[in-house]
């Protein structure tokens, strides 16, 4: 971790121009910087679209962008044009995909206490699916009563633990989501499901949890719920996402495409006659994206460590505080450069836990104003930000083709009147 920033941690169009400065999608980061405002959020749109591509080519129609990971207006329309579904957690996601003009027959609604509200939303407009994750959600569709009786998949747990953090593995038995097989709630979920006149079981959905680098997980959760669901007969199986990326110099993850293989190859094997499909997120939007930041401070506390405080922290990116995540850092004036000094970088929030990067490599003229940058910064940042102090949360900019748009706008202190109703 003292050499140059690896490009493979970078979007796929990052490049350097003739005085050796970062650009992305044909845009200087550092003019990027200049004219938006730091800290900010740049993504890289045809690295977005190529990943989009690859979830197609590997999974088919019916694989869907995970919106959690990622999701304003103008990713909903990006994902639907490159022919993917979206799946929306929320009401809330659920009205920013249709804001952005994807049909509703290309939704798939999930969430594990989905409101009567909310319900009804999806049914009025028509989504394509509702994950349906408990028996009170069975009871609350029933109790609407819609005209329209919705297609549904039952999501199920099959007992498979991911080598992931505890706050985001989801297939133990022991977990909020879903009906476990082992223990027989996902057969009478199955038997209430067929009975009832207000949803049409087509399918079992699985996910086992997120930032998964085994694709061998994969398939040993797909053996447990092939096991329960191939006798069913139903027409579809949804492996779920989770599928992880690197972060940090020295780790590897299988691709979109190899995931897919891994998959495909698995049921084959295991004899799944039914149409599969996936949710991926985090492989589509993390490396598409970096956020820069502009230095501010640089504390030196001799024989213990090196603060350099940065326009941002735990409000535009909160995995490190929340996961313990890694991350790295770079000087986007200079990503040539070896890295050998070790800093730390926090955030200006007012709490000693806002750590963006425990251990972060910069050059040793890294000085005061300098644009730094965190790259894999395009997944669970922009979506779980805060605004907590009350901090604006950043812009967020697509570039493609040496041109560069705001997507989503920097938030104004005007903003965070608008619901406060004094």
């Amino acid at each position: 971790m003292t050499g140059p920033i690896p490009f493979d941690l970078l979007p796929e169009t990052a490049a350097t121009d003739a005085a050796g400065q970062l650009t992305v999608g044909g845009c200087n980061v550092l003019d990027l910087a200049a004219e938006f405002g730091t800290s900010l959020f740049v993504y890289d749109e045809e690295h977005l679209r190529n990943r989009c591509r690859e979830a197609v080519s590997s999974f088919g129609e019916g694989v869907a962008f995970a919106g959690k990971a990622f999701l304003c207006r103008a990713m909903a329309k990006l994902a639907h044009e490159e022919g993917m579904h979206i799946d929306v957690a929320s009401g809330g996601e659920l009205h920013v995909v249709l804001a952005a003009g994807v049909p509703a027959d290309r939704i798939v609604l999930h969430g594990n206490n989905k409101s009567d509200t909310e319900l009804l939303a999806a049914l009025d407009v028509g989504v394509s699916r509702i994950v349906v994750d408990s028996f009170d959600e069975i009871d609350r569709i029933e109790g609407i009563n819609h005209p329209r009786a919705p297609k549904v998949l039952l999501r199920v747990t099959p007992g498979v633990k991911a080598e992931t953090h505890d706050f985001i593995s989801t297939g133990q038995d022991d977990s909020k989501f879903g009906f476990g097989v082992s223990s027989g709630q996902a057969q009478l979920a199955v038997e209430r499901a067929n009975a009832s006149d207000a949803m049409e079981l087509v399918g079992i959905h699985n996910h086992i949890g997120s930032q998964v680098f085994r694709v061998e997980s994969f398939a040993e959760a797909l053996k447990v719920v092939a096991e329960f669901s191939e006798p069913l007969g139903l027409a579809e199986l949804s492996v779920g996402g989770g599928l992880g990326v690197a972060y940090v110099e020295g780790e590897s993850a299988p691709s979109i495409s190899a995931w897919g293989m891994m998959m495909a190859e698995a049921c084959d094997r295991l004899g799944v006659s039914a149409r599969v499909l996936a949710e991926p997120g985090r492989a589509i939007a993390a490396k598409a994206a970096i956020t820069l930041y502009t230095v501010g401070t640089i504390k030196t506390l001799p024989d213990i460590r090196t603060y350099v405080a940065v326009d941002g922290g735990f409000g535009d990116n909160p995995r490190p505080v929340m996961y313990g995540s890694d991350y790295t850092t770079f000087l986007p004036r200079d990503p040539g450069a070896d890295r050998p000094r070790r800093v730390r970088v926090v955030g200006k929030h007012c709490e000693s836990g806002d750590i963006l990067v425990r251990d972060a490599p910069v050059p040793f003229d890294l000085a005061l104003g300098d644009i730094l940058a965190t790259p894999v910064t395009g997944a669970y940042g922009q979506g779980m930000g805060s605004n907590y102090n009350k901090v604006l949360r950043p812009a967020v900019v697509f570039v493609r083709d040496g041109d560069a748009r705001v997507v989503v706008r920097r938030e104004t202190n005007e903003d965070l009147l608008a619901t406060d109703l004094g």
